[in-house]
């Protein structure tokens, strides 16, 4: 199941992943079955025993032998309850464990994911399984599983003493079953589709919900509060017609169920007395097998109360388990770049029901070599720089890097060969050194300090407790421009050969982004840089620049070259350093024009 979400497991990958689940802990998950046979064989004598005591006081025997008959009922009692709560507690520290199992996989394969996929899914549906799903399974796997595994043995062992006892009194234990049967199956059949239209319709409130707390200010200064006001309640009434689905299918289930509880009671003692009329079986034989199965009806009720939880749960795995299938395969992760070169062949590329925003494009980007995208706004050249950086593919042509397709390459290798710099970032909960070791786990602190200096991070030797200081809520709080140089050092940090720029220094003010192009100019000296250029002065200072325009690559030269050209570009740079211009002003005065910045980002 794919779509605008992320895809969700079949039934056959879940069986596979519970079963990788239980082999991982294997000897645990025995112990809890041999545990629970125990515990179960130890409640199966209180019946039989009580059936032993009305047939010897048919027969008249002495006080003293019903006593200790009894006293033998509460000691198996006893030892039941320990079997019975060593079982459980093992149970709950093997869900426990497997839980973690879970949890850790689910954040490798959230990491894992190409950012396109995130992308095009919503941060809400990720957000989703990661708290609602994992929370589910974990439930599941603490409580549900343990109860579902101990009712189960006690149903069987329940069921086998009552055939032991009489095999016609055992088949109208079976009786009650038959309806069981119809009501689980009536259900099963229901419950996976309405659980996962649950989980989808609980995404997509997340998603909404998210979007606008994270847009608040674009909502405001726009007035749209009255249209996401309108699509938060159409989220939320998906989520509960959603809801309403499972809770129709409850209030059909449960009811069927309980009243097939007490069909078996009624057969036994009506048939059961029928026998034993014809002295075929005995009081004592009837009363415990009504008893048993009287009794069967709590491991039986406590599956099928789990039952909800187990398809909850299921649906809820299948959202976890499909983060798999979206994460990038061995096989892919396996092929290399040869070496830097990349190539951009016919690249076309249109966003989702839209018309094409890249149109053909033919583009070799050469190592060391710095590139400016330039070109009027919709021109595409933000859409570039994501095939370029592998955020995206393309949906004719290639963009590849050493002869392999960037957007191929698994999470860890295009972190190594290209990353795409933008003007968003994020500041992490933690500290300073935290949100660094984020690119670059094995960092020494000389090497931190080394890359906020060439970002030209000034301001983490005045924090009061350095590297160690902690950011965002609760510490220290970084404005715009601090967040921005935080983001450039863990680039620094990463060390990719190209970089793909997109206006990454547009959140600084003129003097703090001016300093920092100078110090990452060292930095990125010898590196491959790709730029999306706003100003211009980025354009005058790079090898070749790349005009687009309507999607298409419409010229490629050097800065001079193309103002000598008196095109397109020639154009944009006239507009953009129009000011020095005065009517009538001298070519001479003109070309006297210098940046006043060096080539960075």
């Amino acid at each position: 199941m794919t779509g605008r979400h992320l895809p969700v497991a079949e039934p056959p990958a879940v069986a596979r992943a519970a079963a990788r689940l239980v082999r991982a802990d294997g000897r645990a998950f025995a112990a809890v079955l041999v545990l629970n046979a125990l515990s179960a064989a130890a409640g199966l004598v209180g019946p039989w025993l009580v059936g032993r005591i009305v047939d010897d006081v048919q027969r008249g025997a002495a006080v003293g032998d019903v006593d200790r008959l009894a006293l033998t009922i509460l000691a198996f009692s006893v030892v039941q309850f320990l079997l019975a709560r060593h079982a459980r507690y093992l149970g709950h520290r093997f869900g426990e464990r497997t839980l973690a199992r879970v949890r850790e996989q689910f954040v490798d394969r959230a990491l894992a994911l190409p950012a396109s996929v995130v992308e095009r899914a919503g941060s809400g549906d990720l957000t989703a399984r990661g708290t609602t799903d994992v929370a589910m399974v974990g439930t599941t796997l603490r409580d549900a599983a343990p109860e579902v595994l101990i009712a189960l043995v006690q149903a069987l062992f329940i069921l086998g003493a009552v055939f032991f006892l009489q095999p016609l009194l055992g088949c109208c234990g079976l009786l009650g079953l038959f309806g069981i049967r119809w009501a689980l199956r009536w259900y099963l059949r229901r419950a996976r589709a309405a659980y996962l239209a649950e989980g989808a319709a609980n995404s997509a409130v997340t998603e909404v919900l998210a979007a606008t707390v994270t847009g608040a200010r674009t909502v405001e200064a726009f007035g749209l509060q009255e249209r996401r006001v309108a699509r938060t309640r159409d989220a939320i009434e998906l989520s509960r017609r959603a809801r309403t689905r499972t809770l129709d299918l409850r209030s059909v289930f449960f009811p069927v169920v309980e009243v097939s509880y007490l069909v078996p009671v009624v057969a036994v003692l009506v048939v059961g007395g029928v026998l034993r009329a014809h002295g075929v079986v005995g009081l004592g034989a009837v009363v415990s097998a009504a008893l048993y199965l009287r009794q069967v009806s709590e491991p039986l009720d406590s599956i099928m109360m789990w039952v909800e939880q187990l398809q909850s749960s299921s649906a809820s795995f299948a959202r976890v388990e499909g983060l798999g299938s979206a994460v990038p395969g061995a096989a892919v992760a396996a092929a290399s770049p040869v070496d830097d070169r990349i190539d951009v062949v016919g690249a076309r590329y249109s966003y989702e029901g839209g018309a094409e925003v890249v149109r053909g494009v033919d583009l070799t980007v050469r190592p060391g070599e710095r590139i400016a995208l330039v070109g009027p706004s919709g021109a595409g050249k933000t859409t570039l720089s994501r095939l370029l950086a592998g955020i995206d593919a393309p949906h004719a042509g290639s963009v590849t890097v050493g002869g392999v397709p960037v957007a191929a390459l698994d999470p860890e290798q295009l972190r190594r060969h290209v990353v795409l710099v933008t003007q968003e970032h994020h500041v992490f909960l933690g500290t300073v050194r935290d949100n660094l070791l984020i690119a670059a786990p094995a960092a020494q602190d000389a090497e931190l300090l080394a890359a906020l200096a060439a970002v030209g991070a000034d301001w983490v030797g005045d924090l009061p407790d350095g590297l160690d200081t902690a950011v965002g809520d609760g510490g220290h709080r970084t404005d715009g421009a601090q967040a921005q140089q935080l983001a450039l050092a863990r680039v620094v940090l990463a060390d990719p050969h190209t970089l793909v720029l997109d206006e990454a220094t547009a959140l600084l003010d003129p003097t703090t982004a001016r300093h920092t192009e100078r110090a990452l100019a060292s930095v990125l000296r010898g590196r491959t840089v790709i730029a999306v250029a706003h100003r211009l002065h980025t354009a005058h200072d790079a090898d070749r620049v790349a005009v687009m325009e309507g999607g298409c690559l419409t010229e490629l030269g050097t800065h001079d070259a193309l103002v000598a050209a008196g095109g397109t570009y020639a154009a944009l740079w006239s507009s953009w350093h129009g000011g020095d211009r005065e009517e009538g002003a001298a070519p001479e005065r003109r070309r006297q024009w210098k940046p006043t910045t060096e080539w960075g980002v």
